[in-house]
């Protein structure tokens, strides 16, 4: 049996999320043993230089054990931030008139010098979830 066809009998229930260059793939699959698990996929699109494009993908892999747990946090995580930015998306892509703090510093006439510390965060973007 080739590998595509593992693929194939593997996948039991799949679904698609597009949202912007980004795209989710929630695919159901079984193990060798015959019980099923998900994975997600982010598939996350890059433009060259000279036009062409490629995909870079994250997979994580969700076993039924971790399913409450992993439930359960990502609805608190979820609800933290609606309660606390509400539902409207705050970003420079989706908001002409978004000015980063500095900006409005600047722009108030705040002489006062802003500094941002990013020495112990990694470059995170959440723009889209």
């Amino acid at each position: 049996m080739s590998d595509n066809e593992m693929m194939d009998k593997e996948e039991i229930f799949s679904k698609v999320l597009r949202a912007g260059r980004r795209t989710y793939f929630f695919d159901v699959r079984a193990t060798k043993a015959g019980d099923y698990y998900l994975t997600v996929t982010e598939s996350k699109k890059f433009t060259n230089d000279d036009g062409s494009f490629h995909y870079k993908k994250h997979k994580i892999y969700l076993y039924k054990e971790d399913f409450a747990g992993f439930t359960e946090i990502l609805n608190e995580m979820t609800d933290f931030i609606v309660d606390e930015k509400g539902e409207e998306v705050i970003s420079e892509r989706h908001q002409k008139d978004f000015q980063k703090s500095y900006e409005k510093d600047e722009t108030e006439g705040n002489t006062e010098e802003v500094v941002a510390s990013t020495g112990s965060f990694t470059d995170v973007n959440f723009d889209d979830i």
